[in-house]
């Protein structure tokens, strides 16, 4: 994880941030009118951008996810509930990039199977987050707004993704800005453990998702298991935080 934070040192990947935020932002607000879950969430075509630069811009295309949440936010749906946002969209795109790892790009279409399982990852991460959050607050139903961050995060950029993709591949290439291509190789080593980071995040993503929505719909009581959503997914989201640092 150690790019997460020496990125700030590098001039072009400040840039990038600064391009990731404002094109995330700048696709989410003419959204804003046709919200899913008044107040919010909204429709979401936007949830591809993190997915596209987190993979080209690394650690800048997480970073400018989270901020262009929090911009977008602005516009309609700021409130305490945005601070899981910032970093529930910080998530997806983090883990994107991480459990893509070292493999180029110009071979997507040999790895498509490994780009569906970023995705998914990354889409299950954030509605942890930002459920969780939102059950702990009181203010929605885990069960009702990990649904809708699913879906938002897994099916555009797994339509649109491959697309933009090829489209913007060959030329941030040229340019040389992929992040890999910017960043000094000691400024982005993988972290202590990365085997073990990426079982956890796994573990974590998929494991918390599934026992916070069983909980939230009330499985759970149903098989004798008396727990709250919290008290089912916080096991899941130390797992998830943990990993993230390890990989």
């Amino acid at each position: 994880m150690r790019e997460v934070w020496r990125m700030w040192n590098y001039s072009t990947m400040v840039v990038l941030t600064v391009l990731t935020a404002g094109l995330f932002a700048a696709i989410l607000i003419p959204f804003k009118g046709i919200p899913l879950i008044p107040g919010v969430t909204e429709l979401r075509p936007a949830n591809v951008i993190p997915v596209v630069l987190g993979l080209l811009f690394g650690p800048a295309g997480a970073w400018g996810a989270a901020l262009g949440n929090l911009l977008g936010d602005f516009f309609g749906t700021l409130g305490i509930a945005s601070f899981f946002g910032f970093w529930g969209n910080f998530v997806a795109a983090y883990l994107t990039y991480k459990i893509w790892g070292n493999v180029s790009l110009e071979r997507f279409s040999q790895h498509w199977w490994r780009f569906f399982g970023c995705v998914l990852l990354g889409s299950v991460a954030c509605a942890q987050v930002i459920g969780y959050g939102l059950e702990v607050l009181h203010l929605l139903p885990f069960s009702v707004i990990a649904v809708a961050i699913l879906a938002n995060n897994f099916i555009t950029p797994c339509i649109l993704g491959p697309l933009l993709l090829r489209l913007l591949y060959p030329r941030v290439s040229r340019w040389d800005l992929q992040w890999q291509e910017l960043m000094d190789p000691a400024d982005q080593s993988s972290g202590p453990f990365p085997r073990l980071g990426k079982c956890l995040v796994w573990l974590g993503g998929i494991g918390g998702y599934l026992v916070g929505l069983g909980t939230s719909l009330g499985l759970a009581a149903s098989w004798g298991v008396n727990i709250s959503v919290a008290e089912g997914v916080t096991p899941f989201m130390v797992m998830l935080i943990v990993g993230c640092f390890f990989l």
